[in-house]
């Protein structure tokens, strides 16, 4: 990661996690329920969706107070997939970010609830959102929607599951993926672009980034869970292996995976030559994302 990189997230991913919390804490709900959702949401993590939010507003020299609701917003949802995903019924993890999942912490039936807290949450948030157009928020409800929901990741993890039972091919494992994992990263991408009020062909080329981004992010966790450890993972490692999971190492072996990973991050990066910007910040998060070692 460059020096450059990390400067951008001290100073901008603690103004996300402070309204993300502070938005959580202020809701009218049982306080066993904000226990369950905090514990998830200040586990840690990457935070890349945030970032990516901010990263194109730099780009395009707008970030704005918005931009922090709208991090604070796809951080929570991604937080909810990942506590239903960690379920008995799902993936069955007993760790997350290197803790207790959350449903080992708070049962099956907390870790759901606040899953669905988590899910729901955001929509109010980005709908109650000052000193930005209807337009854009709108624009913004819809798009966390279709890329939250059956049409974006939540579709992306049915496929998923039901390729569990048997080998996919490429192009099948690329809409898993596209969906499951691509989807809310380019939400994460298209609403900063949507905040900084990008022109149309801006925004093209940041949808056409995020496609290529968000396969170079999937092919980069398959390959780590190969190469990783679970102490450097924070979660189960070798799990798709064990599991006989489709995956690009499995379907084009590891080396493969590694050429594929470079073809998606050369591509992500001609399309962000495309959009001239002072800043270097979303060319560095874009490069982190493909050598990151966790």
């Amino acid at each position: 990661m460059s020096d450059g990189l990390k400067q951008f997230m001290n100073e901008q991913l603690p103004n996300v996690e402070q309204h993300m919390y502070q938005l959580v804490e202020e809701i009218n709900a049982p306080a066993s329920l904000k226990e369950a959702m905090l514990y998830s949401l200040k586990a840690g993590g990457k935070r890349v969706r945030p970032l990516f939010v901010l990263a194109v507003m730099d780009h395009l020299q707008a970030i704005t107070p918005a931009g922090y609701t709208v991090g604070a917003a796809v951080e929570m949802i991604h937080t909810y997939s990942l506590i239903h995903d960690d379920l008995p019924s799902m993936d069955n993890d007993d760790f997350r970010r290197g803790k207790p999942t959350n449903h080992k912490v708070f049962g099956d039936a907390h870790a759901t609830l606040a899953g669905d807290a988590l899910n729901t949450l955001p929509f109010g948030i980005l709908a109650r959102m000052e000193n930005v157009p209807a337009k854009a928020k709108l624009q913004l409800i819809e798009l966390l929607s279709v890329t939250s929901g059956a049409e974006g990741m939540v579709g992306g993890q049915v496929l998923d599951i039901e390729g569990e039972k048997r080998q996919l091919t490429l192009p099948e494992l690329i809409q898993v993926h596209e969906n499951k994992t691509g989807a809310i990263l380019r939400f994460s991408i298209e609403a900063g672009a949507i905040l900084a009020d990008a022109t149309e062909a801006q925004r093209n080329l940041f949808i056409e980034y995020a496609y290529h981004i968000g396969l170079a992010f999937q092919i980069k966790d398959d390959i780590l869970d190969i190469e990783g450890t679970t102490e450097e993972l924070g979660k189960t490692a070798g799990k798709d292996v064990a599991s006989d999971k489709s995956t690009y190492p499995s379907l084009l072996t590891l080396e493969g995976a590694k050429e594929k990973l470079q073809q998606h991050a050369e591509k992500a990066h001609a399309c962000l030559a495309q959009i001239p910007s002072a800043s270097q910040y979303l060319a560095d998060l874009t490069d982190y994302i493909v050598y990151r070692n966790k």
